[in-house]
């Protein structure tokens, strides 16, 4: 008899698979919205592009570098291309067995998108177009989709397939637990993030003069949209509307809520006032933490896990990165691959495999070997998006060179970069 595919789960992760994109322009306006007035068409168009660049990259070889069978590191090459054969049955090797196979890529197709689209934002103002294309091609094939084989792909050296809490046969060396993306999604931007900002340097008259957003109107619209989008993230990853996505939705918003009402706490603490900014970054930091563990937590420990995540990256960005004095113009690094690795350690502590047959135990209900393996693909995921982040920005500056020039800077990339502004008034 042949497959037919479940039309209610299709039909569910179709609509994730919507929700997911809409989150890189949400992250467009979210970004445009703190640059200066004279780089706000720069930095949408960043994101735009890379929807579009990132997207052929997926379906050309993306997907099947990271999803496809081969070794525990990365893919092999039976799938690029999208060959029609097998795309038009249902999912291969267990990955989701009442949805298409077509519908599964398509929806993981949004993931490197938006993950690459987030490392951008710590070298906003002073990136040159071409080497933005250039790197953000790159890093989507050689970190992202090696990284999502090692930890969501058949045999993948962090792969965590268990069942009723315990790792079976098709496990990784190290099985970890990352639900939608906390180590292969933010930990390796944020990594990825720092490296850029230290390798291109700060923007010329940084510390000298302020550089506030120039739209708070902006970003909070991008941020509305980003929280938006994140139900398809992490309720998608269910795959099914059942209990499991609504269990991963309500997490998500309660530590959303959570980071929100912690970040700002201390910052009224810390500064003396709560701000806009504070609050929209706040959340999104929450979505941050919560990602690789929605699926596997109980829905109140989602709102532990926001209030520390909220308190851990207002420190990051607040006191940290001024103390270093390195210039991560929209702080990717201080949210995403802060709130990154706090969210995947914390998953090791507060996992609970009765929410999920399919998750393990953490720290808390007696298994400290989570929390090990845990650990173990934070360093994996930091070292291997460090160290090629890191040779990917040196050939694309040898051959494209990375940065505007400091009068181009100056003027501001709207002109430079695209001839067109952002306002006529």
């Amino acid at each position: 008899m042949d497959w037919k595919p479940d039309s209610g789960d299709t039909a569910w992760l179709l609509v994730c698979t919507g929700l997911v994109m809409l989150m890189t322009p949400g992250l467009s306006l979210y970004y445009g919205g703190m640059v200066r007035r004279k780089n706000v068409l720069a930095s949408l168009m960043q994101s735009w592009m890379l929807m579009a660049v990132v997207s052929v990259a997926w379906a050309v070889l993306g997907y099947s570098l990271a999803f496809s069978p081969k070794n525990p590191f990365i893919g092999g090459l039976s799938w690029a291309f999208l060959p029609w054969k097998e795309f038009s049955g249902r999912t291969p090797l267990g990955y989701a067995d009442s949805v298409p196979h077509l519908a599964f890529m398509s929806y993981h197709m949004m993931f490197p998108v938006l993950a690459t689209a987030v490392i951008f934002g710590s070298v906003a103002e002073r990136l040159r177009f071409k080497a933005m294309v250039a790197f953000g091609l790159l890093w989507s094939l050689l970190v992202y989709a090696p990284l999502a084989h090692m930890v969501w792909g058949y045999g993948g050296f962090l792969h965590g397939v268990f069942q009723n809490g315990k790792p079976y046969d098709q496990t990784g060396v190290y099985p970890a637990l990352d639900f939608a993306g906390g180590t292969v999604v933010h930990v390796s931007s944020g990594i990825a993030a720092l490296v850029a900002c230290l390798l291109v340097g700060k923007r010329v008259n940084y510390e000298r003069e302020p550089m506030p957003p120039h739209s708070m109107v902006l970003s909070t619209v991008g941020a509305a949209l980003l929280w938006f989008g994140w139900f398809g993230s992490n309720g998608g990853k269910a795959m099914s509307s059942g209990m499991l996505a609504a269990s991963a939705i309500t997490s998500t918003q309660l530590a959303a809520a959570a980071a929100t009402l912690s970040w700002i706490l201390v910052e009224w603490r810390h500064r003396g006032h709560p701000s806009v900014l504070g609050a929209i970054t706040g959340a999104v930091a929450g979505l941050v933490v919560i990602t690789p563990a929605a699926g596997y937590v109980e829905p109140f420990n989602a709102v532990w896990m926001g209030a520390i995540g909220g308190a851990v990256c207002y420190l990051s960005v607040a006191i940290i990165k001024a103390k270093l004095r390195y210039d991560d113009s929209l702080d990717a690094f201080g949210v995403h691959g802060v709130g990154g690795v706090v969210g995947v350690i914390l998953t090791g502590i507060f996992a609970n495999a009765t929410i999920n047959p399919a998750g393990a135990d953490g720290l808390f209900r007696n298994n400290p070997v989570q929390l090990v393996n845990q650990t173990i693909a934070v360093l994996v995921t930091v070292s291997y998006s460090g160290i090629v982040s890191f040779v990917l920005l040196k050939l694309v500056d040898r051959f494209v060179g990375l940065r505007v020039n400091r009068d181009e800077e100056l003027e501001g990339l709207d002109l430079t970069q695209h001839r067109e502004v952002g306002y006529n008034m």
